[in-house]
């Protein structure tokens, strides 16, 4: 799905649990209401076999009078009824045979639909958050820990499945098991029954109770588990850095201490699980013993005949786990609701907006900062104050400042990874503000190399045509001499189809940039943006790529953001930032005139040189 296909969606926002619940259910409901229906429909016919046997132990083997469903009576009329039973036990036999096969029939589609339609709803859950966070903005990513989007992600969504596909479906069956054996058992005896009844509000009582215990405890769990997993992503993404200052001792300590604090809110939870399944097993057995005991009673003294006091022992055992497993899914109702409010948060956090309408701007205009201001939502101070310059089309521009003096976020801005608010002022391409061109066009449109360039787990080719899916491999080779790394992939054994470890954990810095130089250079845009990408190659070779960028880029707009001023120098124009503002603008010979901040730094440049030179 396009920026352009999803900016016509209607934007959802999930005010409860159920609507989000309802809204992953989409496409997978009908097997939910399937295999539900099948689910009641086992709890009733495993129901009836014990009214076969009591009919069958005192009516058919005894002399008491029975009565049975007038549809199997009526039957039974032709063929000589009760006593025609008496003669032909087979026929009870077969009855059983029956319900249990019914039985059996009912469990497998309930088992199959429950496969498929969980497996759907988790198919569906996953493409639409993983669909939800790609167009969710930059600074979403920036504030919350990959770790713990990956763990709301796999585990939450896993727990959600669990509690649809096993939990909620057990409720379902619990409730109708109860109500139609209570029927039944009314039905026969209400004093009996009654004695049943009586520990059925003292098991969901407590369960309500420990509801209301666990909830937290799952919440809390759920956090240490993001921490955990972040923790550990950090670590497997930044192995080299771990290694390179021999990190390995402080980090296996950071990660021990928090998995003892995940393990000891664990041991917590599992206290508070042993604790409930002790006292409710405590109850459902002396629920079985209450039953046993008044039933033998009244069954001596006649009130009720063995075949009744065998069904109600049936009913009784049969009725232990339902109601204890309704205890179960109420509780874990709370970490299943956890589970929705931590998926919630992703799925209500806002997209990127896309307001623009206007998409034949011609982006080889000229670019202009007209009194632009931005401020981190954080609270800091100003990084970007009243910033003003134009970037002529088909020129290049150079930009040059300090460490957090606004380089980068100016290129953030005009690609709208950040939003620039209303107020604080505009940026322009051939006069059109990028607010009303459609996201999908601009970064279509706009090239960039960031600073910490991201290669992904494939082969080098791969990574090169990710950002012109039309390229070719002889557009790979033309991108790669450009950025000087063609030199370098003719040395590796597989040349082009070298696979690249994660984040290019098998380059060096240098090659990762000129990857990244060249899938950049693939892609033919309008507007190119080398924010500080190449600084991590020798001064030679950033010569080679300027001179070799010079003839490719043809008319597009080249912007280079450097600390190195050799990189810079030979730019149309050159813009000095200070502190957020701008400091100078000119060329380079004009800026030398000056001697300002951009001299300076030139000479103290120049002196190092020198030195490294002499050294």
């Amino acid at each position: 799905m396009t920026i352009k296909e999803r900016g016509l969606m209607k934007k959802e926002r999930f005010d409860s649990r159920f609507s989000m619940v309802m809204y992953f259910l989409k496409g997978s409901i009908g097997y939910f209401v399937l295999f539900i229906l099948f689910a009641c429909l086992v709890s009733l016919l495993d129901l009836i076999n014990p009214k076969i046997i009591s009919y069958t132990v005192d009516t058919v083997l005894g002399d008491d009078p029975g009565t049975l469903p007038l549809l199997i009576e009526n039957m039974l009329v032709p063929l000589g009824g009760t006593a025609w039973l008496k003669e032909n036990l087979w026929a009870v036999a077969s009855a059983v045979m029956a319900v249990a096969l019914a039985g059996a029939v009912c469990r497998y589609f309930f088992q199959y639909l429950n496969g498929v339609g969980s497996e759907k709803l988790v198919h569906n859950m996953r493409n639409r958050l993983f669909d939800h966070i790609l167009h969710l903005p930059f600074s979403w990513h920036s504030e919350n820990h990959t770790g713990d989007i990956i763990q709301r992600c796999t585990s939450d969504v896993e727990t959600i499945k669990m509690f649809l596909s096993e939990q909620l479906t057990q409720l379902f069956r619990v409730i109708v098991l109860i109500g139609m054996a209570l029927y039944f058992m009314f039905n026969m005896n209400v004093r009996l029954t009654l004695v049943v009844v009586a520990f059925i509000p003292v098991i969901v009582g407590y369960s309500l109770y420990f509801h209301t215990k666990i909830g937290d405890q799952f919440e809390k769990v759920d956090v240490e588990e993001g921490k955990l997993s972040a923790i550990a992503q950090e670590n497997l993404t930044g192995v080299r850095v771990v290694r390179a200052f021999g990190a390995e001792a402080y980090e296996r300590a950071r990660f021990e201490k928090q998995n003892s604090y995940y393990t000891d809110f664990w041991v917590r939870l599992m206290k508070l699980m042993s604790a409930f399944w002790t006292s409710s097993d405590l109850v459902s057995y002396l629920q079985l013993l209450a039953v046993m005991v008044y039933g033998t009673v009244l069954c001596v003294e006649g009130e009720i005949s063995v075949g009744t006091f065998i069904a109600f022992n049936s009913y009784t055992a049969m009725l232990m786990w339902p109601i204890r497993s309704l205890g179960r899914t109420i509780a874990n109702m709370s970490k299943a609701g956890i589970s929705i409010d931590r998926l919630r948060y992703i799925m209500n956090a806002e997209t990127e907006e896309d307001h623009g309408v206007c998409a034949d701007v011609n982006m080889h205009g000229d670019i202009v900062f007209d009194h632009v201001s931005y401020q981190y939502e954080n609270g800091s101070k100003d990084i970007l104050q009243d910033v003003s310059f134009t970037i002529p089309g088909g020129k290049t521009i150079g930009i040059l400042g300090g460490t957090g003096s606004g380089k980068s976020t100016l290129m953030y801005l005009l690609d709208r990874l950040y939003e620039l608010p209303q107020g604080s002022g505009t940026i322009t391409i051939d006069g059109t503000d990028i607010r009303d061109i459609p996201l999908f066009y601009l970064r279509e449109n706009i090239g960039m190399v960031l600073q910490e360039p991201y290669l992904f787990s494939r082969t080098l080719e791969e990574n090169i045509a990710i950002a012109n899916r039309s390229a070719g491999h002889e557009d790979v080779l033309k991108a790669s001499r450009t950025a000087s790394l063609d030199h370098a992939v003719s040395h590796f054994k597989e040349g082009y189809q070298t696979f690249v470890g994660e984040r290019g954990v098998t380059l060096s810095g240098g090659q990762k940039q000129r990857t990244a130089i060249a899938q950049m250079l693939v892609r033919k845009a309008p507007v190119m943006i080398f924010d500080d990408s190449l600084s991590a190659v020798d001064a030679e070779t950033d010569a080679k790529i300027r001179n070799a960028l010079k003839k490719s880029t043809g008319d597009s707009t080249v912007i280079l953001i450097a600390h190195r001023i050799t990189t810079l120098m030979n730019a149309d124009v050159i813009v000095v930032l200070e502190d957020g503002k701008v400091a100078e603008i000119g060329n380079h010979t004009q800026l030398m005139e000056n001697h300002g901040i951009y001299r300076q730094i030139y000479d103290l440049q120049s002196r190092n040189m020198e030195t490294e030179v002499i050294a």
